[in-house]
């Protein structure tokens, strides 16, 4: 959020200065400004109020997505100009399915002997 902290800056504002105006703390307002945390519309208008600017002017989208990789999600955010990848390698993923399955089945045998203790055999 690039324009945000540089407006702030050249009105000479602190980011406590800005966090009162969010109702919440400098560390929590860092974190937006910086793109990490996002920024709801209310308070673009709050913060364009303060800065005495159109909100057109202040506000930048973050974009995030959600990418398909290798049959894992991996979750791209582009914010603060690095990305974070996360990815869940296929064998993890092999040995929770195999995990799930067995589950299953014994959630399947133990209905069946609740069923047999239910009709009293």
């Amino acid at each position: 959020m690039e324009k945000l902290r540089s407006l702030r800056k050249q009105r000479g504002y602190t980011q406590e200065y800005m966090s009162k105006i969010l109702s919440t703390d400098v560390s929590n307002y860092c974190r937006k400004e910086s793109g990490d945390v996002r920024i709801f519309d209310d308070e673009w208008e709050k913060l364009a109020k303060a800065l005495e600017v159109p909100v057109e002017e202040i506000k930048e989208e973050r974009p995030s997505s959600i990418i398909q990789n290798n049959d894992n999600l991996t979750f791209n955010d582009s914010s603060a100009n690095y990305n974070y990848y996360c990815s869940i390698p296929n064998h993890i993923l092999d040995h929770l399915n195999d995990y799930i399955n067995l589950l299953k089945e014994q959630n399947e045998s133990q209905k069946q002997d609740l069923k047999k203790f239910n009709t009293g055999k």
